[in-house]
């Protein structure tokens, strides 16, 4: 009789974040993306595996791209403050930019950048006007550390907080049409009811836009 062989337990994989599955639903199957800031590589994969789409990354640290290509990811080294430009108008059907614009040092420029290059854009970030940030700062006189906001100030790649209005006017002043906008709570669902931006700002925990040029 063959001995049975010792099989070690399936590894566990974590949850895919609720907001990556909100990013996905925003891009057609089979399209271009380009995902800058893209980490380890989770959405990326994400939209590979369940949207079928031909995807490319931009990726700041070295780890981040060795992180995509143990994933099979055709991600390459590069700066979203720098090396978008490189790329031709019109080169994406979407340029995603989830969790970085706030860690970009030309915010302006960069979202500029996404709607040349790409037919639409979908930005992610999180928002610094939520009631719990403004009470860590109002009542306790500190910089917040949250779970969207786990760093502290001194080692936060964050530069350019910003709230979810806030971003609302960058969209005015570069002339980007939002196609669809969603706020998220702190646990990582839509908020569903449709509310005034100012209502958003307090309670969203991060905000999702789907963005196009007008």
């Amino acid at each position: 009789m063959t001995a049975a062989l010792d099989r070690a337990p399936p590894t566990a994989q974590p949850p895919t974040r609720l907001d990556f599955l909100l990013v996905a639903d925003m891009v057609a199957p089979g399209s271009r993306v380009l995902d800058v800031g893209s980490g380890d590589g989770s959405l990326l994969a994400l939209l590979r595996d369940r949207r079928g789409v031909d995807g490319r990354g931009i990726e700041l640290s070295r780890e981040g791209v060795n992180q995509c290509l143990a994933k099979g990811l055709p991600v390459i080294q590069g700066d979203a403050d720098t090396d978008l430009a490189d790329y031709p108008d019109d080169a994406f059907d979407y340029v995603i930019l989830s969790q970085t614009i706030q860690a970009t040092r030309q915010p302006k420029v960069v979202l500029e950048q996404l709607l040349r290059i790409g037919r639409r854009a979908i930005v992610s970030f999180p928002n610094f006007g939520h009631w719990r940030v403004r009470v860590d700062v109002g009542l306790k006189g500190r910089m917040p550390v949250t779970d969207n906001l786990p760093y502290s100030w001194y080692d936060t790649p964050n530069i350019h907080f910003c709230t979810i209005r806030d971003f609302v006017e960058l969209c005015r002043v570069v002339g980007a049409q939002m196609e669809k906008a969603v706020a998220l709570d702190a646990g990582g669902q839509p908020i569903r009811v449709a509310l005034p931006w100012w209502v958003w700002n307090l309670l969203g925990d991060q905000g999702v836009f789907l963005l196009k040029r007008r």
